[in-house]
């Protein structure tokens, strides 16, 4: 695809400030008025309404900058070089898989475009249960129109694929509605590997909308550059410490930059963001760091159907059902949204339980697999209180997510509602996607097999792309880490403008929470810093 253009390219021949990395040395001090650690979801937005805003920008992201040139839908290529941990980050105890982004526009590089508001009840809960009493419906509303408007998210006007054609076929034979994903693309050639990089720039990620505009703007960009610690005295931050790293992440030993800033945004993600502020020894009078961090922990069925599926050609994420929230207490046990994720090869035989014959049975399969995704909605019941960063020895950041019993009823669940969906749409087989579970020829089968299932950590596998919480911001210090503005409790010229920021999940896809969101702490950031009134482009 030589023939697309390539805005990347075409900004570094321009003159874009892009320093670190294959893109030249850095300076060992660096000032600026605003310092941003990440260039994900909220990172993009902040960076372009700052720098709208004539602010100086320094943006530091630990990964590679890739571009449309680079993302050659090779799975084997994509996974170490855009993903943390090559794709397989994982919890303390390594039952759950964590998919999240590690290049210069984060998640929003390599997911799959799924774009939904923060749900009208999560918002009512945060604002009864964490004192943010501003955030309404009424008043979200504007800030994520902004960012649709910004970032072309729209209905997706093409026919879904086979694989999310299924959801609804089964869906709807018992009673219960599917609805349609709204993405943010724009002239979409429906190829499907959107979780591998968008090979046409179709995506509109910060990687070819927000972050383009900062640099245009006069921003700078640091790339493999590892945000290593904030220095802090008297209330507030007085550096960012960051080192050169290699495409691995690993430190590379030379020297590292010292950057002083009037105000500093941390936006490195949920998990990386906490990591951050527990490196530095930032003040935590209540140890909420790193604390309520949440994963929408997700199960998986699969099922076999006479006809071809090809869940890898297409869109991969088009409709979703969220009869099993709806009809679920928000406090009550754990509800879940299902949707149909995408499927490719190592993808799918690395998530997959089984070995041997088994696995190579399950593969000869493939193009004729289906698959559902549960996502859970964690975080509103005393029994879903997440799970917590730590450090390991080496400063890296470590989740421990506990799947207790109230989060393995949900699986269990969730499994039973996947497969009954897939038998009603026709399926020749179905197996849940645990070591001990077999495929199964009728929904009666199916039922007995998931009721008997030991639903343990490990056995079940488990996981998940989405990542929340951390840093969460409420009305009262005892209660978050940062201000309903953003703002740390005790730093005056630190805030978090990222998904750790929410002081549950979601119980939705969260890019389109964090840029509505993002919208509105920056924009507000800007008019304190200069008072100009900014709005995205």
């Amino acid at each position: 695809m030589s023939h697309i253009d390539d805005p990347i390219q075409q900004g570094l021949q321009r003159g874009w400030r892009v320093l670190g990395g294959p893109h030249g040395p850095t300076p060992t001090t660096l000032s600026c008025d605003v310092a941003i650690v990440g260039s994900g979801a909220g990172a993009g937005i902040t960076a372009e309404l700052l720098t709208k805003a004539g602010l100086q920008v320094v943006i530091v992201e630990e990964g590679p900058l890739k571009s449309s040139r680079d993302f050659r839908q090779r799975e084997s290529e994509a996974y170490p070089s855009l993903y943390q941990e090559s794709a397989a980050r994982k919890t303390a105890d390594k039952a759950i898989n964590i998919l999240q982004g590690r290049c210069v526009g984060g998640s929003t590089t390599v997911n799959w475009t799924s774009s939904f508001r923060t749900p009208v009840d999560t918002l009512a809960h945060w604002q009864s249960q964490f004192g943010l009493a501003e955030m309404t419906a009424a008043a979200m509303t504007p800030w994520f129109e902004q960012a649709e408007r910004r970032l072309s998210i729209g209905p997706w006007l093409a026919a879904p694929n086979q694989n999310n054609e299924l959801l609804r076929t089964g869906a709807a034979k018992l009673g219960i509605p599917a609805a349609a994903i709204q993405r943010n693309v724009k002239g979409c050639w429906n190829l499907g590997s959107c979780g591998m990089g968008c090979p046409t720039n179709a995506k509109q990620s910060m990687l070819v909308t927000t972050l383009p505009a900062a640099l245009d703007g006069g921003a700078t960009l640091l790339v493999q550059m590892r945000a290593e610690r904030l220095e802090s005295r008297d209330g507030v931050v007085r550096a960012l410490h960051c080192v050169p790293v290699s495409d691995n992440s690993a430190a590379t030993g030379a020297a590292g930059v010292r950057i002083t800033a009037k105000h500093y945004v941390v936006a490195g993600g949920a998990i990386n963001s906490p990591a951050l502020l527990l490196r530095s020894g930032a003040p935590d009078p209540h140890g909420l760091v790193g604390k309520r961090t949440f994963l929408h922990p997700v199960v998986i069925s699969a099922a076999s159907f006479a006809d071809p599926v090809n869940g890898w050609d297409g869109a991969p994420q088009t409709l979703y059902t969220d009869h099993f929230l709806q009809t679920q207490p928000l406090t009550g046990p754990i509800g879940y949204k299902l949707e149909a994720p995408p499927l490719h090869p190592v993808i799918f035989a690395s998530t997959l339980a089984g070995y041997g014959r088994a696995q190579a049975e399950m593969l000869a399969e493939f193009p004729r697999t289906h698959s559902l995704l549960a996502l859970m909605r964690d975080g509103f019941h005393p029994q879903s209180p997440g799970g917590a960063v730590a450090l390991r020895g080496d400063g890296s950041p470590v989740l421990d997510y506990p799947l207790n019993d109230f989060v393995m009823d949900g699986a269990r669940r969730a499994f039973l509602s996947m497969a009954e969906i897939q038998f009603a749409a026709g399926a020749r087989s179905v197996v849940p996607v645990h070591e001990r579970a077999g495929p199964t020829t009728s929904w009666a089968e199916a039922r007995r097999q998931i009721e008997a299932l030991a639903m343990k950590p490990l056995l079940t596998r488990v996981v998940s792309a989405h990542v929340m919480g951390g840093c969460p911001m409420a009305g009262s210090e005892a209660q978050g880490v940062v201000r309903p503005d953003g703002t740390h409790w005790q730093l005056a010229n630190l805030s978090v403008h990222d998904g750790s920021l929410f002081p549950t999940s979601i119980g939705a896809n969260p890019q389109l929470s964090v840029y509505g969101l993002a919208t509105m702490l920056a924009t507000r950031l800007a008019k304190r810093l200069t008072g100009a009134e900014v709005t995205l482009a």
